[in-house]
């Protein structure tokens, strides 16, 4: 997949159904992304590198197209891809996953089952069992990689506003937010527009 030369808001749209694999040392984990959000660097007052802000913390956010940027929120971790060249500083948030390989694992990782297992941006990294030390690895070169053949497809993609981001003038309710439409592990979805997951695909 092409990290650098598309906008990132269609990166964010074409990684819907994209397979995201993690192998920790005992355990393969693997699930269908269900749902991203889409940062826009510079100009955008919700994005880490607003107006050019670097911070040890955001380093990783500055580095070339296919690295993760990985950092923590109210002690969860959520994982980015970064889609530019070095310098600029837009990535898309992995913020859901439908599960595939390892659910009996993630149940023991999350204490949870069912949708809740990844229906979240932490829920899904801890699901996984990520750790922070991710940040700053490349994509399919670190214990983190993606599957763009054996992948699925959406029926349909949700376009929203970004989830938890108050107070950012226009950029608060942007439609910056895409999820695969009626898939019950898409975060905070109501539990009358779930579909079998399996019906959500195509």
């Amino acid at each position: 997949m092409d990290f650098k030369e598309r906008n990132t808001t269609d990166i964010a749209k074409s990684l819907l159904g994209v397979r995201v694999i993690y192998q920790d040392n005992h355990q393969t984990y693997s699930g269908y992304i269900v749902e991203t959000e889409a940062y826009l660097g510079f100009e955008d007052r919700a994005a880490h590198g607003f107006g050019g802000k670097q911070t040890p913390k955001v380093t990783s956010l500055y580095k070339t197209g296919g690295t993760i940027y990985a950092h923590v929120m109210h002690t969860h971790l959520l994982i980015n891809f970064v889609t530019k060249d070095s310098g600029v500083p837009e990535g898309v948030l992995i913020r859901a996953v439908e599960p595939e390989d390892g659910i009996e694992a993630m149940r023991i990782n999350r204490g949870k089952d069912g949708f809740e297992l990844t229906n979240g941006p932490g829920k899904w990294t801890k699901a996984f069992n990520i750790p922070r030390a991710i940040d700053g690895s490349t994509i399919n070169q670190c214990r983190l990689s993606i599957d763009i053949k054996n992948r699925k497809h959406p029926k349909s993609i949700v376009e929203s506003g970004r989830i938890g981001i108050p107070n950012k003038g226009e950029w608060t309710n942007k439609p910056l937010r895409y999820t695969v439409k009626g898939n019950p592990y898409v975060s905070r979805m109501k539990k009358s527009d779930f579909q079998n997951p399996d019906d959500t695909w195509k």
